[in-house]
């Protein structure tokens, strides 16, 4: 038998009133009253506890005493909901959370989640919102965390997603009710981040996130999905690993294919998009994932957005270059489907003019140059990828010869752009390391990684990658591309040494931004070892011992 809502009655029961008959001296003596500020100590606390308490027994007792009418137990219900609005003044004093733990409230609320009257639940998810709002808990650690572990001993998560999987987007309540799921789990980790890997754990809500932005249309609670599944993939191999099991990886290469060849309409569509792409490529940390990425033909698709130049176009890049690091299925497929001519057009400007002058307003010159910068950066990675940043590329056969043949095309234009790069980002290195000298000079301390990451920031990483290149294109022992290599370093009063110098102090790539690790870190960690010394270290001494060898021999080839 389904039972009427008592609270959706009572409101719908209201009449608007006649602004015309209102006396408004009445209204603000009303609004006054209503922002009176109620002392908050443990006194009140202890008050509004018992005062929702009784009217929670009293609930209960009516529904069980009167299951099947509900008008007699709806004034119960109408109550309910005005005590747990009351308990919403909490959020204004985190410091009594550790005495609303102890006064035993916490297992009493939760349980609501689970009333039949889903409006009772709602009320729940809005309080459990207000009091682990990030702006309420600032400052107040020590209270937050015991909030937080009570709330996951009780099975907050296990509540929350059941809750979740009876919600409607249709209804306006319900989808408020769906953003505000959302951002409690989101405001539970950020007070302690293992709670990311404890929901995936115990509940189903990837797989409710998956089939939420597997959804054509574009709404909020579809932006904000996505923005929880990036954060719980961020800097979870766990999560990685478990969502690509669950056929994650072909759901995100199915909703990014949305925009392949149109444009998000809004910026919140823009920002759900982005998303996506972080989604896709933290899947692809895994190599399994990336396994699943070639098969599900992720690569033809990024192939596919980047020649349609619309607003996923670095980000496809992106993608590509996270896929084929470290894997070489991946940059085998990425030759066989002709995507060098794609990702080479690119590198040399002449994919992306047209899509910057579409997509960016010359009045925002900034914004413009570090769009570009950022793709450079990017492209310099996907081309160390395909030649093997740590021993994994393209090492031999016709498709390394392909690669290959692209520095020899045009007057070999490639190599010109490369040392195009290697001079701008040399200079800015440079320049970083002669402020940092002067720092020092002026006796501000700073220590070595610090130091070292502000080189990094720089762009100390993109010549390092810009320098393992040309070692590989010298490598091949081309007599046109030697020469041209030598004509450039002559032109601009360098030697070969300067490059076998920066090989040979080559920070360790595998922690890199763009070589598997954490993308949305600016720049990768310090480890204070040399490239040749550490590379290929976290993947076992075989590994190490491979691209110890590889990254030696271009330097000897020098």
């Amino acid at each position: 038998m389904e039972v009427a809502n008592p609270l959706k009655r009572k409101r719908d029961d209201v009449v608007p009133p006649d602004d015309s008959q209102v006396d408004l001296s009445i209204l603000e003596a009303v609004e006054k009253s209503q922002n009176a500020v109620e002392v908050l100590d443990l006194r009140t606390l202890k008050r509004l506890v018992f005062s929702f308490e009784r009217r929670l027994k009293e609930n209960i007792e009516a529904r069980l005493k009167y299951p099947d009418q509900p008008e007699r137990f709806a004034d119960s219900e109408v109550e309910l909901h005005e005590e747990l609005e009351k308990l919403k003044i909490l959020a204004g004093a985190p410091e009594l959370y550790p005495e609303l733990v102890n006064l035993n409230a916490i297992p009493s609320i939760l349980n609501l989640l689970s009333h039949e009257n889903t409006d009772i639940a709602i009320d729940v998810v809005h309080l459990l919102e207000d009091l682990t709002d990030e702006d309420v808990l600032e400052d107040n650690d020590e209270p937050a965390r015991i909030l937080v572990d009570s709330l996951i001993e009780n099975n907050v998560l296990e509540l929350l997603v059941q809750n979740l999987q009876r919600l409607s987007d249709k209804d306006p309540d319900e989808m408020s009710a769906v953003y505000n799921t959302l951002a409690s789990i989101e405001n539970m980790i950020e007070v302690k981040p293992a709670v990311a890997e404890l929901v995936c754990e115990r509940t189903k809500l990837l797989r409710w996130l998956l089939g939420k932005i597997k959804v054509r249309e574009f709404d909020s609670n579809k932006q904000y999905a996505s923005e929880i599944l990036a954060i719980l993939l961020q800097n979870s191999t766990a999560n990685q690993k478990r969502l690509g099991q669950m056929n994650g990886v072909d759901v995100v290469l199915q909703a990014v294919a949305m925009y392949k060849s149109k444009d998000p309409k809004t910026s919140d569509e823009e920002e759900m998009l982005e998303n996506l792409f972080d989604c896709l490529c933290c899947l692809l940390m895994p190599l399994e994932n990336k396994e699943r990425f070639v098969k599900a033909e992720g690569v033809e698709l990024m192939i596919i957005i980047m020649k349609q130049k619309k607003s996923a176009y670095a980000s496809a890049i992106r993608a590509l270059d996270f896929s084929m690091t470290k894997y070489p299925p991946a940059c085998e497929r990425f030759v066989d489907v002709l995507g060098l001519k794609t990702a080479f057009a690119a590198f040399m400007g002449k994919a992306s003019v047209s899509y910057l002058s579409l997509c960016i307003p010359m009045s925002k010159k900034n914004k413009k140059e570090r769009y570009q910068e950022e793709l450079e950066e990017r492209l310099v990675s996907l081309i160390a990828s395909l030649f093997g940043k740590q021993a994994s590329g393209i090492l031999r056969g016709s498709r390394r010869e392909r690669l290959l043949s692209k520095f020899v095309e045009n007057e070999c234009e490639k190599i010109d752009r490369l040392m195009e790069l290697y001079i701008r980002y040399s200079d800015r290195v440079k320049a970083e390391t002669q402020r940092l000298e002067q720092l020092e000079l002026d006796d501000l301390e700073m220590d070595e990684e610090e130091k070292y990451n502000r080189k990094l920031e720089s762009g100390l990483y993109t010549l390092q990658l810009i320098t393992v290149i040309l070692g590989h294109v010298w490598c091949s022992e081309h007599s046109q591309m030697r020469a041209r290599i030598e004509l450039l370093l002559k032109q601009q009063k360098l030697t070969k040494k300067d490059i076998k110098d920066i090989l040979q102090n080559l920070r360790d790539l595998h922690h890199s931004p763009y070589a598997g690790g954490n993308q949305y870190l600016s720049f990768p960690p310090y480890f204070g070892m040399e490239y040749h010394d550490n590379i290929g270290d976290l993947d076992g001494p075989e590994e190490k011992e491979r691209a110890q060898t590889r990254i030696q021999k271009i330097i000897s080839a020098f």
